[in-house]
């Protein structure tokens, strides 16, 4: 799977798990809250290392997780 430009993972940060490009910032934790209803607004604020592009660039992953799940078609 390809990361969105903004999206990075590297095994020496946060064991790896994708993050936002240049920080310490895990992509799950930020669709977490964005899932909980924070806005982008409150989220920028609360991380203002961040810009709109890059939580745009959280929900592109998610929707390519989403794209390449298994699909049962029989019981």
């Amino acid at each position: 799977m390809r990361f969105p430009s903004r999206v990075e993972a590297n095994p020496n940060v946060m064991r790896g798990k994708p993050c936002i490009k240049g920080t310490r910032i895990p992509v799950y934790l930020l669709l977490e809250k964005m899932a909980a209803g924070e806005t982008s607004e409150s989220l920028l604020s609360a991380y203002p290392q961040l810009s709109a592009e890059d939580l745009q660039a959280c929900l592109e992953y998610a929707a390519l997780l989403a794209a390449d799940e298994v699909v049962l078609t029989e019981a």
